[in-house]
């Protein structure tokens, strides 16, 4: 019985030893002062899932860029996304997040597609959503600007080492793959009027 109760404890004290590293993911309150702080600009850095659709996604996207507005009513958003699909920029403004706050669950709607996420508490100015579409694991983080501090890089690599997310599942977005922002650049019409993708 001993030598069961010593493996036991070893068993334990290894793993106490490894958790200290994967801080808990804590869904952010989705109060007026929160869905507020959404609103504007946010660039997307990085992310992964194991959803099949949403890593050909991730794959396909070089860059983006997306603004959330306020909806139709409080616990509605619109977005537009400026994004490089491959080698294309892409302009949509059709699809709206949908705010659950007993559940702390965020509802992207693009047409018939919807997708679900947790906003994650965080700093003010990092956006990290962990989705959850058919039992699949997604982790993402956004930025108010690209230049996030190496901490919060590796902070979130962290996380993503912690979901069981390998090198390969993990998409970083390019700075220099932008595409132009409307106002940014004389040339910017021909980009926004790229073909839609799906």
């Amino acid at each position: 019985m001993l030598p069961v109760l010593v493996a036991v404890l070893a068993l334990a004290l290894a793993r106490a030893a490894v958790l200290p590293t994967c801080a808990p993911l804590v869904p952010a309150e989705l109060d007026n002062e929160t869905l507020t702080g959404l609103l504007g600009k946010w660039i997307y850095l990085m992310g992964s899932s194991k959803y099949p659709p949403h890593l050909e996604e991730l794959r396909a996207v070089k860059h983006a860029t997306f603004f959330f507005h306020p909806g139709s009513h409080p616990d509605e958003l619109n977005v537009t996304e400026i994004m490089r699909v491959n080698e294309t920029c892409v302009t949509r403004n059709s699809s709206t997040i949908q705010v659950f706050r007993q559940n702390h669950t965020l509802m992207h709607v693009d047409g018939q597609v919807t997708a679900m996420a947790h906003l994650i508490k965080s700093s003010k100015d990092l956006l990290i959503l962990r989705h959850v579409n058919n039992g699949y694991p997604g982790l993402s983080l956004s930025a108010r600007s690209p230049n996030v501090s190496k901490e919060q890089l590796e902070e979130f690599r962290a996380q993503l080492a912690c979901h069981q997310f390998a090198d390969d599942e993990i998409f970083l977005s390019s700075e220099k793959d932008a595409c132009p922002e409307p106002g940014e650049q004389p040339g910017e019409e021909e980009a926004t009027q790229a073909p839609q993708t799906a």
